[in-house]
């Protein structure tokens, strides 16, 4: 048996305990679909973030900080596989070099195509722009909505949870912290 067979035997084994007929008609591909849909919603661990980043180095006089707002992302919690619904904001301030911007969500989305904790997702994106882009500092915060405690558990709505990470001269230097912090803070909670 395949691993795509096996998946889509635990889906059905999944419907028919919540009391399901997997022979029903609407039901019948839906085990081909969601293994479909996890492929896609975990592609991240077939990415690389130094694949992303590297091929779009470009040098850079500009030493003044770079700022991305509003990226929105889809992740699952790695405890209950349910949906993660938020938006990144993201700086970073150049050190002779700039990264094409359309990399920035792109790592954004690699690394929330993985089971995560939104605690982790923050840091992991932060660590790798300042690891692969060398910047002079990288901040990344992310506000975010969590289904798990939304659809089950304490069940409050609209509630979110704001993460933050900081290297080099956002975490040395208040003034840049501060800039980066008024910002983005009319992004947070919208």
């Amino acid at each position: 048996m395949t691993k795509e067979e096996k998946f889509e035997d635990a889906i059905k084994t999944v419907l028919e305990y919540v009391g399901e007929d997997v022979t029903r008609e609407g039901l019948e591909k839906t085990p081909s679909r969601v293994r479909k849909a996890y492929e896609f919603m975990c592609s991240g661990y077939n990415q690389d973030p130094k694949d992303i980043i590297e091929q779009a180095l470009f040098t850079s006089t500009n030493d003044e900080m770079v700022v991305l707002k509003d990226i929105e992302f889809y992740s699952q919690c790695e405890h209950h596989m349910l949906p993660i619904i938020g938006k990144a904001h993201i700086a970073y301030i150049p050190n002779g070099k700039v990264v094409g911007l359309s990399k920035i969500p792109r790592v954004v989305d690699m690394f929330a195509r993985r089971l995560q904790i939104q605690e982790q997702l923050t840091e992991q994106i932060c660590d790798a722009l300042n690891e692969h882009l060398k910047p002079k500092g990288v901040a990344v915060i992310i506000d975010a909505r969590h289904m798990c405690m939304e659809m089950r558990g304490v069940e409050k709505i609209c509630s979110t949870t704001v993460t933050s990470a900081l290297r080099g001269l956002f975490k040395q230097n208040k003034k840049t912290k501060d800039e980066f912090l008024s910002i983005v803070a009319p992004s947070l909670h919208k």
